[in-house]
């Protein structure tokens, strides 16, 4: 059976929906960066997903082809993941999607080493007919965080990041946004085959105790 991510590290992929405090481990993905509205149709952003993908997949299949990666076992493809900030705002102000910046990722298995990474990248420009340069190979080490499950549509989601400070404010803890720790958000569903009230999304804050 194929490892899948979400079954295999629940504790990351799959928390409740009441806040609860987790220590992240390190992690490489694959990282498209931008700017602008992700709604934007055939904007920045949905190009980002695109490459992000045509990538995963490229290494996910590369068993098939001529390509053997030390340590390669099969496995799912992890959920589509975005980081998010506006520049002079701690978090992230939903009421104006154009200033946002973001990072848009998908997990890596471990065993994808940087030349597997940079062998994926050219291969999925070469089939896909896509230039996925703009990828890159990105480790994130989030440590200390607090994290929920958010279920509804993405612009529900201030009731439940204010769930997350009030529960930080009652616990002795408070966010620890920074230009490296931001805004973190794992999409579970696919919005083009579900209803927004279905929509099951992790929201995750990097956090500190007080003092």
């Amino acid at each position: 059976m194929a490892f899948d991510f979400k079954k295999e590290y629940r504790e990351f992929y799959m928390p409740g929906n009441q806040p609860e405090i987790v220590t992240v481990p390190r992690a490489g993905y694959i990282a498209v960066r931008g700017s602008g509205d992700p709604n934007q149709e055939c904007g920045d952003y949905q190009r980002a997903v695109g490459v992000l993908y045509a990538v995963a997949y490229t290494i996910k299949m590369s068993y098939k082809g001529s390509r053997r990666i030390e340590g390669f076992f099969e496995y799912v493809v992890p959920p589509l993941e975005g980081f998010w900030w506006q520049e002079g705002t701690l978090g992230v102000d939903y009421s104006d999607k154009s200033r946002f910046n973001w990072i848009s990722v998908i997990r890596l298995p471990d065993f994808v080493k940087r030349e597997d990474f940079d062998w994926a990248v050219k291969e999925a420009s070469r089939k896909k007919k896509l230039d996925c340069s703009m990828a890159e190979f990105l480790t994130v080490d989030e440590g200390l965080c607090v994290q929920i499950m958010h279920l509804g549509s993405y612009d529900d989601e201030p009731a439940t990041v204010a769930a997350l400070d009030a529960f930080l404010e009652e616990n002795g803890y408070e966010n620890d946004f920074s230009g490296d720790r931001l805004h973190h958000e794992i999409y579970l569903s696919d919005p083009r085959r579900s209803a927004p009230e279905k929509w099951r999304t992790v929201i995750r804050h990097p956090v500190k105790m007080k003092g």
